[in-house]
C-alpha cells in the first residue's frame, strides 16, 4: 500500500549508532508500500556504520553538507528562478525565526542555505513532503524547504515533525518548538508524556495536529534465547547490562556507585557498558577509584547485528539517565525479555510498569538504584516473570511493525487529503 506521494526523512545526522530505530522506521514503511527518500544534514562518519544495514543506509542516502558546489550554487540559482519573492520571503523567515543574537542569525543563514539545496534534491525526485526527526537543524532546513515549496509553481509543498523529547525540551525557546509546531502540517510524538509537553507551551488549536506513534522493535529480530533471558540461578554471578552512548546525561558514574555498593553487600554482580562517547573515560576512572574495574567491561559501539550476544548474556538492564525520551534500548532489552531497573523519568513509566515488567527509581539516588538491582539479583524467578511481562508489554505496544503502520496512516490520511 503506496503513500498518495513520495516522502523525505529528513536526520540531522544519519544513519547513526544512536539513531537505529529511524532506520528501522524507514525501512518498515517500505515494506508497507511507502517511497521513503532519506537525507541527512550531516553525513555518518565510516567508523560509525558498523552493520550492513547502516552502510545500505549510508549509501543511498543524500548528505547536505559539506555542500556540493555545483549542487549549491545550481539550487539556488533554480530557487531564484522558480520564485524569487519566494526566495526572498524564506530568506526573511530564516532570519525571522533566528534565536537572539549574531550568532544565532548566521546560523540561520546556513539553514536557508541548505534549504535550497534540500527543495532542490526533493524536487528533482518529486518528493514534495519532507519529514524530519528531531525538532534540532533537520527541523528549520525542513520547515524553510518546504516554506519556499510552497511559493513555486508545484506549491502543494508539506511538512511534518517528529518529537522524542529528549534535549528538544532542555531549551524550548532556542528550538524554538512553539514556532516549529505552528509551522509544521503534522507532529509524531513517541509518547503521550512527549505529546502534553509540547501541548503546554502551544496554543489548544495546534493539538489536533499531534498523534503519539511510539518508536518500536522488530519483535523477530529481538527474541528472547530458547530458556529465559534471566538464567543466573540464586549464588551464580548476575550480569548487569547497559547500553547507551557515554555521555554525562546517563548517569553511569551512579551505575558504577550501586555496583560497587552491591559488591560490598556480598552480591555478585557484574556490569558491561555498551556505547561510546565523552564520558567514558570518567567512568573507567570511577570504576578504578571503586575498586571493582575487574567487575566492569566497557564494550564500546556496537553493530545492532550483534547487540543479541549482550543481551543474551545480561540477566538485568539498567537505565540510570537523567533525562530521556522514550529509551529504545528499553525496548530492546524488554523484547529480549529482561527485566529493568530504570530511573521514573519522562515518558519511562509509560514502557516500564513498576513491579511488573521492571523497577522504577527516582533519578539520581545510587542508594536506591543499589537497592532495587538487589532486589532482583536476589531473586531470579522474579526476573524471569518480569523478562515475559516486558516482552507481552512490547509486543503490545511497540512493535515496529504496528508503530509503522500507524504513522503510515497518519501520512497518507493527511496526504490524500493534501
Amino acid at each position: 500500500m503506496s503513500l498518495p506521494r513520495p516522502i523525505a526523512y529528513l536526520c540531522g545526522h544519519y544513519p547513526a549508532v544512536s539513531h537505529t530505530f529511524i532506520l528501522r522506521e524507514v525501512n518498515a514503511l517500505r515494506r508497507l508500500g511507502a517511497e521513503v527518500h532519506t537525507f541527512s544534514i550531516r553525513p555518518a562518519q565510516q567508523h560509525e556504520l558498523l552493520s550492513d544495514l547502516d552502510r545500505d543506509a549510508f549509501r543511498t542516502t543524500y548528505s547536505v553538507l559539506p555542500p556540493k558546489p555545483l549542487d549549491l550554487i545550481g539550487a539556488h540559482l533554480r530557487a531564484l528562478i522558480a520564485s524569487p519573492a519566494g526566495y526572498f520571503a524564506t530568506l526573511a523567515l530564516a532570519l525571522r525565526t533566528s534565536p537572539p543574537g549574531l550568532r544565532g542569525r548566521l546560523w540561520q543563514l546556513f539553514y536557508f542555505a541548505e534549504a535550497m539545496i534540500l527543495w532542490r534534491q526533493c524536487a528533482k525526485r518529486g518528493v514534495s513532503h519532507i519529514h524530519a526527526v528531531f525538532a534540532n537543524v533537520a527541523a528549520d532546513v525542513a520547515m524553510l524547504a518546504a516554506s519556499f515549496g510552497r511559493t513555486t509553481r508545484s506549491g502543494d509543498w508539506s511538512w511534518s515533525l517528529a518529537v522524542h523529547g529528549s534535549t528538544e525540551f532542555y531549551d524550548v525557546y532556542t528550538h524554538r518548538l512553539r514556532e516549529k509546531v505552528e509551522s509544521a502540517d503534522l507532529v509524531v510524538c513517541i509518547s503521550d508524556f512527549c505529546r502534553s509537553q509540547l501541548m503546554m507551551f502551544s496554543e489548544a488549536d495546534q493539538w489536533d495536529k499531534m498523534s503519539v506513534v511510539h518508536c518500536g522493535v522488530d519483535l523477530g529480530e529481538f527474541a528472547p534465547p530458547a530458556a529465559d533471558a534471566a538464567t543466573a540461578e540464586e549464588g551464580d554471578a548476575v550480569n548487569l547490562l547497559c547500553v547507551g552512548r557515554m555521555v554525562h546525561l546517563k548517569g553511569y558514574s551512579l551505575v558504577v556507585e550501586a555496583v560497587a555498593e552491591l559488591r560490598r553487600r556480598g552480591v555478585d554482580l557484574n556490569a558491561t557498558f555498551v556505547g561510546e562517547g565523552p564520558s567514558r573515560a570518567e567512568v573507567e576512572a570511577a570504576a578504578e577509584a571503586a575498586g571493582i574495574a575487574a567487575h566492569v567491561t566497557f564494550a564500546g559501539a556496537v553493530a545492532q547485528d550483534v547487540m543479541h550476544e549482550y543481551y543474551e548474556r545480561a540477566d538485568i538492564f539498567c537505565m540510570s539517565s537523567f533525562a530521556e525520551g522514550l529509551p529504545v534500548v528499553l525496548i530492546e532489552a524488554m523484547a529480549m525479555g529482561l527485566p529493568v531497573v530504570s530511573t521514573r523519568v519522562a515518558a519511562i513509566p509509560e514502557l516500564v510498569e513498576e513491579g511488573v515488567s521492571g523497577l522504577l527509581v527516582p533519578p539520581a539516588r545510587a542508594d536506591l538504584l543499589a537497592d532495587a538491582v538487589e532486589t532482583l539479583a536476589r531473586d531470579p524467578e522474579r526476573r524471569r516473570e518480569m523478562g515475559r511481562a516486558g516482552r507481552r508489554k512490547v509486543a503490545a505496544e511497540f512493535d515496529v511493525h504496528r508503530s509503522a503502520e500507524q504513522i503510515h496512516a497518519t501520512f497518507s490520511s493527511f496526504l490524500a487529503r493534501t
